[in-house]
């Protein structure tokens, strides 16, 4: 059966589902290809990935000791000064939905980098051209900060690689197809902090959320977040349904361990929509501070997002046009923060 054939029709979700990773590493073809017609859904919550709790602890109480610095301790790391979109982004800094007037939340930016422990993977990384979008980190001069934050990436980082030949298989492709096409770690991750929104602000206009309605520009999005609900997907139906944390409640602070799982644009592209992104936002309205960790996982960024031939007929002829993925990404971001370069 073709993957049109299969292409999944009910996405109007009232709940986002929960999977178990576990059988990713299964030797079991059908194991496989069970959790492969499970990750057919937009977003779903994922448990038994793999990353230790303490991995995710560290990372967690590394951002907030960042966001806790004088605002111009963080204003030196200003994304606007890098080239490569890494960096400190300001309360307001960027505007995901073209509708808004800026996002209530502030944000810190990294890409590819080894650990000083390893060094699996060639340092020509670092420098190469691609679409202006590589290239060093911008670090705070914070102890304790970048190691926790590279380790959380880098274990986030191999989760991802787990997750192509899953995505393959869900396709009717080869579990290698993406093997050639991420071998350069073209991931972004964000630990991101979320004030309390007041409700005069809610109650006004609603142009000023914790981040505007949209879609991810990447393949998927692996996403971590605290046990504060703000996250909503939008069903087909255009029905918000709360991405709802799940907490470990036998361990304070109750940090959860799931992670969230959605799909980008980039493999929406590529699928010519059988497989869609999920348009998703989050608004903080619980009185507390939110923090979370996205990790956007692409393709390499000189790769041509060329619809797939099993994702295109004459029912369904190709609906975007081609572009490099690193191409793609850029133009997405240099949109996202054009209102505040414009202050």
């Amino acid at each position: 059966m073709s993957i049109l054939a299969k292409r999944k029709t009910d996405d109007n979700f009232e709940e986002i589902p929960v999977i178990d990773f576990t059988d990713a590493s299964s030797s079991n073809p059908v194991r496989r290809m069970a959790l492969a017609e499970r990750i057919r859904d937009a977003c779903v919550n994922v448990k038994n990935h793999g990353i230790p709790e303490d991995t995710i602890a560290d990372a967690v109480e590394a951002g907030k000791k960042f966001f806790k610095l004088p605002i111009s301790s963080k204003m030196d790391l200003d994304i606007h000064k890098a080239k490569n979109f890494k960096g400190y982004t300001a309360l307001l800094g960027e505007n995901t939905d073209p509708t808004g007037r800026g996002d209530l939340h502030e944000g810190f930016d990294i890409g590819w980098e080894e650990r000083e422990s390893s060094r699996s993977i060639s340092q020509d990384i670092l420098s190469r051209d691609d679409s202006g979008m590589s290239g060093t980190n911008v670090w705070p001069d914070l102890p304790g900060f970048k190691e926790p934050v590279l380790s959380y990436y880098h274990s986030v980082v191999q989760l991802g690689l787990k997750l192509f030949p899953i995505l393959a298989l869900a396709l009717n492709l080869p579990e290698n197809f993406f093997e050639d096409k991420t071998t350069k770690p073209a991931a972004i991750m964000r630990l991101l902090h979320y004030p309390p929104q007041s409700p005069s602000m809610l109650d006004n206009d609603g142009s000023v959320i914790g981040i505007g309605a949209h879609t991810d520009y990447e393949c998927f999005t692996i996403l971590w977040q605290d046990a504060i609900s703000a996250l909503q997907v939008k069903n087909t139906q255009g029905k918000w349904i709360d991405a709802i944390p799940i907490p470990v409640f036998n361990d304070p602070p109750c940090i959860p361990h799931e992670l969230i799982m959605n799909l980008g644009d980039q493999l929406s592209r590529w699928t010519n929509d059988v497989f869609k992104s999920t348009i998703h936002r989050a608004i903080n309205k619980s009185g507390q501070e939110r923090y979370s960790m996205p990790l956007f996982f692409g393709v390499d960024y000189d790769i041509l997002l060329k619809p797939i031939p099993s994702c295109i007929s004459a029912e369904m002829p190709a609906k975007y046009e081609v572009i490099a993925a690193g191409e793609y990404v850029k133009r997405r971001l240099e949109e996202t923060y054009t209102h505040s370069t414009q202050k």
